[in-house]
């Protein structure tokens, strides 16, 4: 099975670039692109919130006709830069697996690895939350998996990066949080999206995943009281690749056109070459 995944599109009304500079609505275009390219195809796409910029209705139309383009199912979450409201009524009918009410928390059960969709916005605030009712919720979908492997998938990355801009912004768990998720090893990854930057580290014996965005990224700095800043480093999609007896693999694919493939062909007096040499 071959999951992509996508991560903090900002769409903008047409003509309102991000920051008054980020043009994002053609970098989703060529997100898309980029997994139309991709040869086998994933089974399906994940897109772990900030589909809009603002939570406008506009913008949630540019991300419904981007992703239309796809042929494989895509499952969305919502992010800080989303209203769930919006976010639900204006994609929902490209998504029918939305909730009606509440939380939009869903389990796909489709394919040989588990999804779950967790939902982890706190309207108003850049930080997200696992609140004891999402916990809960958690916890009573993983009892029912029986084991089968799993992926859940989020916004806010539940765990500290160590990067202070970004670790001020955090998603706030409690205690027993890690405990649950250690509880249960058929959880290959914990995907998440949020801090625009690729960035892995163990976690509650599973693995944290947080994607690249889609347009512009994070600036890395890791100096101590630092202020997150932006910075146009290129884009990149996460391909997680799970096979039966050896799990989940995750790859980085960049965004964009990077020349052509070429093939490792060497001159014979290339100096780099391995020499055969005689046996003495």
């Amino acid at each position: 099975m071959i999951i992509a995944q996508l991560s903090d599109f900002h769409a903008r009304p047409h003509g309102n670039p991000a920051y008054g500079i980020v043009e994002t609505n053609p970098a989703i275009e060529r997100a898309v692109d980029e997994i139309l390219k991709l040869e086998p195809r994933p089974d399906c796409v994940l897109v772990t919130g900030d589909l809009s910029d603002c939570g406008l209705p506009e913008e949630y139309g540019i991300v419904r006709a981007a992703l239309r383009r796809l042929p494989m199912p895509i499952y969305v979450i919502p992010g800080n830069h989303d209203r769930r409201d919006t976010f639900a009524a204006e994609l929902r009918p490209d998504h029918p697996y939305l909730p009606q009410a509440g939380f939009l928390h869903y389990v796909i059960d489709d394919f040989p690895v588990r999804l779950i969709g967790l939902d982890t916005v706190v309207a108003g605030e850049d930080g997200g939350e696992i609140c004891a009712v999402r916990e809960a919720w958690l916890a009573e979908q993983l009892a029912q998996g029986q084991g089968k492997p799993t992926v859940i998938f989020m916004h806010h990355p539940p765990f500290p990066v160590g990067v202070d801009g970004m670790d001020i912004m955090p998603c706030k768990v409690s205690s027993g949080f890690a405990e649950l998720i250690a509880r249960h090893p058929e959880i290959e990854r914990v995907l998440c999206g949020h801090y625009h930057r690729p960035i892995q580290l163990r976690f509650a014996g599973t693995i944290g995943y947080v994607v690249p965005g889609t347009a512009h990224q994070v600036a890395l700095d890791l100096r101590p009281g630092t202020e997150n800043r932006f910075v146009m480093e290129p884009p990149a999609l996460a391909l997680h690749v799970w096979k039966p007896g050896l799990g989940m693999v995750s790859h980085l694919q960049p965004i964009g056109d990077y020349g052509p493939r070429r093939d490792f062909v060497l001159d014979p007096a290339y100096p780099g070459k391995p020499q055969t040499v005689p046996a003495q």
